[in-house]
């Protein structure tokens, strides 16, 4: 599977990650229960495959089941370390002290000595929240852990892209995981423009919606099949340059395969950082299809 480089940490990542949410909670629908003997061996195999096939980002957080997710994370790290770009959170409310406690935790259950990427874990960002992280402790504090060994990169995530664009004025802050898909594209109005002049490196959350268009297009068009809306958010996400790689949920191994087969042989038509955002934009791109002739926008 192709890397990519993951901005100005110069790390190489596949284009799919691992996201480690989906270990740590039952979907009874669904028939998956990561807590039950069965459902954690399946979790140790869709680990080893994502690997095996050239998946090597790992996404997880202590607040995934309350450090469960890590717990099965850690298993797995125990053969298959090297092997991986390994990628952990720490609660953004926390000060200094409960920042260096929480990583050293997370570390004993990852069974490892180093996080390659430690981010703070938060939702959305009130300036008064912003001026805690830069210099309430929590900033510091992975400072520090990055100067002992203890991590490599410093990032942030957010369900709200507009509200970490103070951070990108910061230096060490090199990692962002955002809330971009399908049906939620205002990052690339802003923050996936400004990310993208000082290199930094950009990871999806909510790259399948969280299986919401599917939800939502099963009541308004049932003839539409899951599986298609599922490949077209992918699809989605693999088709923008600013994003280095989108976080998917796999539980099974059989979706580990199906993803996998996407990313080696699909090639985006075109960059979706160049498409048109704006009305009059789309007018001018469909003039200029009429017209047989090339529309650029900027990126």
């Amino acid at each position: 599977m192709k890397k990519r480089i993951l901005g100005r940490t110069g790390l190489q990542v596949s284009p799919i990650a691992v996201g480690g949410a989906a270990f740590a909670y039952a979907h009874k629908a669904q028939g998956w229960d990561p807590l039950s003997e069965d459902g954690r061996k399946t979790v140790y195999r869709t680990l080893n495959d994502c690997l095996d096939r050239g998946i090597n980002y790992i996404d997880t957080a202590p607040a995934y089941g309350n450090g469960y997710s890590e717990t099965l994370v850690g298993e797995v790290m125990k053969t298959r370390r090297q092997d991986c770009v390994l990628a952990s959170k720490v609660w953004y409310e926390l000060d200094h002290a409960g920042v260096t406690a929480s990583v050293h935790e997370s570390l004993k259950r990852l069974q490892t000595d180093h996080i390659d990427i430690l981010q703070i874990h938060g939702r959305m960002y009130t300036p008064e929240e912003v001026q805690h992280i830069v210099t309430g402790g929590p900033l510091d504090a992975l400072l520090e852990l990055r100067e002992a060994g203890k991590i490599g990169h410093i990032g942030i995530t957010t369900e709200e892209p507009w509200s970490v664009m103070p951070f990108l004025a910061h230096e060490a802050i090199e990692v962002y995981q955002i809330a971009y898909n399908f049906i939620y594209q205002a990052a690339a109005r802003h923050f996936l423009i400004e990310a993208a002049k000082v290199n930094a490196g950009v990871v999806s959350m909510r790259t399948m919606t969280s299986g919401v268009l599917q939800r939502e297009a099963a009541i308004l068009a049932p003839q539409i099949s899951p599986e298609d809306l599922y490949e077209l958010a992918l699809k989605f996400v693999l088709s923008d340059s600013r994003v280095h790689a989108g976080i998917v949920g796999m539980r099974w191994p059989k979706e580990v395969a199906q993803n996998a087969a996407l990313a080696e042989s699909w090639e985006p038509p075109v960059d979706f950082a160049t498409m048109p955002r704006l009305t009059v934009e789309v007018y001018k791109a469909e003039d200029a299809d009429a017209a047989g002739k090339p529309a650029a926008f900027p990126a």
